[in-house]
């Protein structure tokens, strides 16, 4: 028979992290060593570094999800903050599991713009609009993350009668409507951007591919 100690120590969340894209910020972790029993359940709990009590997350407590939402929690994003985790099985609970320290400005990621492509005649033009967080205005749109950081777009191009993974760099800066010129009539073109922010040398993924015939 399994001792309780060995119990709490196999049932034990592993692997609890924070993971972010535009301040939408998650806390993760994986089951303990032992796999997870049917009748597992799961209790988040947060701070702000410096804090002495730990706040419940009261949507995630006594959950079976291995994810819990911590954007409301983790606003104030130059602070840095915890989570923990712990599981309970069959009547025994494990130790609380922590998480690395997070700082949401620091460490989320910024996801790429949204690209509208209107082509004249041998010319792209593209609009360009700044990927948003999920904090509100008090009218109720929601701020965009250049109101946090200072953004570049870069704007690539892909010709398909050329290698498909030669993306040509055809614009870097703030501008949000772009023109592309002097391309040929009648070849297919095709645009990825991306947002980059200088400050932390960090860029995000490719947009997804917009395409146009001329």
């Amino acid at each position: 028979v399994l001792e309780n100690q060995d119990l709490k120590d196999l049932i034990k969340p592993q692997n609890v992290e924070f993971r972010s894209l535009n301040f939408n910020s998650t806390l993760h972790w994986q089951p303990g060593t032992a796999g997870e029993a049917r009748d597992t359940v799961y209790f988040v709990q947060y701070k702000v570094y410096g804090q002495s009590t730990w706040q419940n997350k009261d949507e995630c407590w006594g959950i079976q999800n291995h994810i819990c939402d911590l954007t409301n929690e983790t606003s104030d994003i130059q602070e840095p903050y915890y989570g923990r985790v712990k599981a309970a099985s069959a009547g025994i609970y494990s130790d609380w599991s922590l998480s690395c320290r997070f700082t949401p400005w620091q460490e989320t990621m910024i996801g790429p713009p949204m690209v509208t492509v209107v082509h004249s005649n041998k010319s792209i033009i593209l609009k360009l609009q700044a990927p948003r967080s999920p904090y509100k205005r008090k009218r109720g749109s929601m701020v965009p993350m250049t109101n946090y950081y200072d953004l570049l777009y870069q704007v690539f191009i892909i010709n398909n009668l050329l290698d498909e993974q030669h993306r040509a760099l055809v614009y870097e800066g703030k501008d949000k409507v772009i023109k592309i010129e002097d391309l040929r009539p009648g070849v297919s073109y095709c645009i990825v951007a991306k947002t980059y922010v200088p400050m932390l040398d960090r860029s995000s993924a490719y947009s997804s591919r917009q395409c146009t015939m001329l």
